[in-house]
């Protein structure tokens, strides 16, 4: 069957997923969703596009990554590097840009555990 796109390979070359986790209000581990992750998705799609990526590069909403305490959080795949947002404006534009284009850690952004 023809893909209705035009693609000829499945899947991409990096894959985004943003924490779009819900809990109730004052859960002690708190959410990503209330604290931006619905939004910070929407800037990975934007940013995609600014990079034209789009096709390359896909940004998806997950549910619960299990590093709440981190939120709000994203892993890119294939390499698995897992990432908290604290500036979202420049944390997604830097990932996109340098991670998702030029094979780049951002290191400022990954998570640590300690």
């Amino acid at each position: 069957m023809k893909d209705p796109k035009g693609r000829t390979n499945i899947g991409f070359e990096k894959h985004i997923f943003v924490c779009e986790n819900s809990r109730e209000d004052g859960h002690p581990r708190g959410c990503c969703k209330g604290k931006g992750g619905c939004e910070i998705r929407m800037l990975f799609k934007k940013e995609i596009q600014k990079q034209k990526l789009v096709g390359k590069v896909r940004a998806n909403g997950a549910g619960c990554l299990d590093f709440c305490e981190q939120g709000p959080t994203v892993v890119v795949y294939p390499e698995g590097v897992w990432y908290k947002i604290e500036n979202p404006e420049k944390d997604v534009e830097d990932i996109v840009k340098l991670h998702c284009k030029k094979g780049q850690i951002v290191e400022r952004c990954k998570i640590q555990l300690e």
